[in-house]
């Protein structure tokens, strides 16, 4: 019987470190895994090690993983998993993704912060910094109004606002490029509801981040460093307006994307604020 035991066990633990193996083979060549609570499945993925940095696709609602590697502007994988813990996720039920739930049309914001709340809980990470693309901004604002004491610090590159002018931009761009290949997927999903969760979404505050007011920015202590654009989905005047409200906030250059040149200098100021911010 000792004999037979010692086998199992052994076995038992060479199984353990093949999976264990498995997972970080799968992690370093780019493969995803799932979290899943209740009706929810996150797909996410992991590269590189070092104090955790959450990494939040541009794309609006159909934000996936696959945004980050194509590399537009540049791929935060690449340039920063040799210092950090890089972690992503495809937006739940983003077109092109693997991620899926249901729509809480009363509170669509929360939900995706649940969804990414959830995640670094489910990876056992409490502190983390965040650096976010477009939607990213709005989802940033989220998290630190959500878990203040969780996020280190906060990078937000070309992030999204609402331009008075054009109120309705976001509504009306996913209810044509998100919600029809939303719903003929998912039979359980009608155009009906996706028009109520775009309008809780968009419609209902339709100001400054959308997530969070302009009394909160200027109370929120956590660094961050903006790096505005301005093309109709990331108003300039929005980006600037909230690098002047939060009391740590840091501002790049502007133009950073064009010339292409100017890149390399806007992640060498992405790399020296999360390292200043990471130390401390």
């Amino acid at each position: 019987m000792d004999s037979i035991r010692r086998r199992i066990l052994t076995t038992g633990a060479a199984a353990t470190a093949m999976a264990a193996a498995r997972r970080v083979l799968a992690q370093q060549a780019g493969q995803g895994s799932f979290y899943e609570k209740g009706p929810v499945r996150i797909h996410y993925e992991e590269a590189g090690a070092g104090f955790p940095l959450l990494l939040i696709a541009g794309g609006g609602l159909n934000s996936t993983i696959a945004g980050l590697h194509r590399g537009d502007p540049f791929n935060p994988f690449e340039e920063f998993k040799g210092e950090y813990r890089c972690i992503a996720a495809d937006l739940r039920n983003a077109n092109g993704g693997q991620s899926s739930g249901p729509l809480e049309i009363d509170r669509p914001w929360d939900a995706y912060a649940d969804d990414q709340l959830g995640l670094m809980d489910h990876l056992r990470i409490d502190k983390f910094m965040v650096m976010g693309f477009c939607i990213g901004g709005p989802f940033i604002w989220n998290l630190l109004k959500r878990a203040p004491d969780r996020i280190v610090a906060a990078v937000l590159a070309q992030p999204s606002g609402s331009r008075p002018e054009m109120r309705d931009l976001f509504y009306e761009t996913n209810m044509k490029g998100w919600g029809p290949p939303l719903t003929a997927r998912r039979p359980d999903i009608t155009m009906a509801m996706v028009d109520r969760f775009l309008t809780k979404m968009y419609r209902t505050n339709p100001d400054f981040v959308f997530t969070v007011t302009r009394d909160f920015v200027r109370t929120c202590r956590t660094p961050v460093l903006i790096l505005p654009d301005d093309i109709p989905a990331h108003p300039y005047a929005v980006a600037m307006e909230a690098a002047m409200l939060a009391p740590k906030a840091e501002v790049s250059m502007f133009p950073w994307k064009e010339p292409k040149e100017r890149i390399p200098l806007a992640v060498r100021q992405i790399r020296s604020f999360l390292r200043a911010h990471r130390s401390a």
